[in-house]
């Protein structure tokens, strides 16, 4: 098999993989963004379960990843790494169509409105929600395809880790990127209470049409299968995924990384928005806001940019880390992290947060490159299976949200994110050994 993949150029695809990897977190992290937004615009009438109901356009997305996995795999088997890529990219479109029809719809018919209970939330709120988990489930099966395929495609002069670390990298660039262009480009700088579901219409149309020439690129493009990650169409496999101990505590991993990723990168502009309102002001060197290119940024954005920034800078300096094995990457960082959340809880500091993106940068590539290790032709089949874990993303910042709400305040619930990062460490030291492998 090594020489087969020898004999084939994947620096191509590897490109296409790059760049898609870009989009995934692009939107991840914008979708997360629009929680500050529109719980100022959407979420007036829902009385002391604001903060529920705006990390539930978290849950929606992430919500996508358990149901959606074995699609992905299932597809892989079927339609090749090509055919599902494409479909998943239509299915993009559709789901950023949603978010067009939230908009539009909640300015055409502004008292449409469901009533629960005592509390009154916007018919539109529900249809972003929607689009939430459409475009989620796009990036999961997006995600099935691109994992694998950048562990296993052969560049020459890099590792498995070292290429999904350039992945991660532009993953990084795109959620580094999605605040600033929620807060300043779709909202204009403008303060929450000032946002308008109005401005949602124009930037959402125009991604519709950059998937939609992504996907007219995609047509042209060469993306041949790599032999041996995949079974062929048709193709009983002998065992259950499930019996590689490795792997599958490597979802529960991921479950608790994709969680406390979501949890900081989600919900820190909330917890600095609750420290502005108790304060009075939120300050960065004494200044309420930062001008940056010629836009007026808000704090709580700068900090979420801050933090997915910090996984970019992790990302790029983990792509050259060819001699460091996953296994200690795992370990270092998750002790880090650790101890700076802790920080941040002790004196309730928010900032320090940001910085726990640098650690979490490469815990995805070493966790799956772990979970993956002697899989053989279970490789696409395992892809799907971890993609159940992203659900960590759903779940646990909206627990968080519940604990924010329940407990009175952001700082405590932050104990969740570490909790998390202990099971990482875990799976790092003893739950990450191979027992069984699918390779002779």
């Amino acid at each position: 098999m090594a020489q087969q993949k020898k004999q084939i150029n994947y620096l191509g695809p590897f490109i296409t993989m790059v760049f898609l990897f870009f989009i995934v977190g692009f939107l991840t992290t914008a979708n997360t963004q629009f929680q500050g937004p529109l719980k100022a615009a959407f979420l007036e009438g829902v009385g002391d379960l604001k903060n529920t109901f705006a990390t539930l356009i978290t849950f929606s997305w992430f919500l996508a990843y358990p149901i959606c996995g074995g699609i992905g795999s299932s597809w892989t088997t079927k339609y090749g790494y090509k055919g599902t890529l494409t479909r998943s990219l239509f299915i993009m479109i559709a789901g950023l169509g949603f978010f067009f029809l939230s908009s539009w719809f909640t300015v055409k018919f502004p008292d449409a409105s469901l009533r629960i209970g005592a509390i009154t939330v916007p018919a539109g709120f529900f249809i972003f929600l929607l689009g939430s988990f459409v475009v989620g489930a796009s990036a999961t099966i997006l995600q099935v395809v691109i994992n694998p395929y950048l562990t296993a495609c052969f560049v020459k002069g890099t590792q498995p880790i070292q290429r999904m670390a350039i992945g991660g990298s532009a993953n990084s660039i795109g959620t580094t990127l999605a605040p600033f262009f929620v807060t300043g480009i779709v909202f204009g700088g403008l303060a929450m209470e000032d946002v308008q579901i109005s401005q949602l219409m124009i930037p959402f149309f125009s991604l519709m049409v950059i998937i939609s020439l992504i996907v007219l690129i995609q047509f042209k493009l060469s993306l041949p299968d790599i032999q041996g990650t995949r079974a062929e169409a048709g193709e009983k496999l002998e065992k259950s995924v499930w019996s590689f101990s490795h792997l599958t505590l490597g979802v529960i991993a991921i479950f608790f990384y994709v969680g406390v990723e979501v949890c900081i990168g989600a919900n820190i502009n909330l917890y600095a928005i609750e420290m502005e309102a108790a304060n009075g002001s939120f300050s960065f060197f004494g200044n309420p806001s930062l001008t940056l290119f010629g836009i007026n940024f808000a704090i709580p954005a700068l900090m979420a940019t801050l933090y997915w920034g910090g996984m970019l800078i992790g990302r790029l300096v983990g792509s050259s880390l060819s001699t460091v094995p996953p296994r200690i990457q795992l370990i270092i960082t998750t002790v880090s992290a650790t101890l700076l959340t802790l920080l941040a809880i002790a004196l309730d500091n928010p900032w320090l947060l940001t910085a726990v993106g640098l650690f979490h940068s490469i815990m995805w590539g070493a966790i799956f490159t772990l979970s993956v290790a002697k899989l053989g032709k279970y490789t696409s089949v395992a892809s799907g299976v971890f993609m159940i874990g992203v659900v960590g993303g759903a779940i646990l910042p909206l627990v968080q949200g519940m604990l924010a709400d329940g407990l009175g305040g952001w700082r405590w619930s932050w104990f969740i994110v570490i909790s998390g990062e202990l099971f990482m460490l875990y799976y790092a030291l003893i739950g990450s050994r191979i027992r069984q492998s699918a390779e002779k």
